[in-house]
């Protein structure tokens, strides 16, 4: 199965916790791609970039961490791009 890309905007008590330090950490151990950052909002808006099993593991750990508390994810399908590596914005 080929890669995927995805958006998700993470809701809930996701700043001021170590959301986007850990979720890098966790998508560069699973060779994910893509970038995090904070929004206004007070949201966290992620790109991921991988085969969907590594993506839906990297969600799994993300919301074991303690501290962070997500209420929900929206999420869509976006159009894979070249890219390498994982950051966080």
């Amino acid at each position: 199965m080929g890669e995927i890309r995805k958006r998700f905007v993470f809701h809930g008590r996701v700043q001021g916790v170590g959301f986007r330090y850990a979720a890098a950490h966790l998508a560069r151990s699973l060779e994910l791609t893509g970038w995090v950052t904070n929004e206004w909002d007070g949201t966290v808006l992620m790109e991921v970039q991988g085969r969907e099993g590594l993506i839906d593991k990297l969600l799994q750990r993300i919301n074991a961490r303690p501290f962070i508390e997500i209420d929900w994810i929206d999420e869509s399908s976006i159009p894979v791009e070249k890219e390498s590596g994982f950051s966080i914005k």
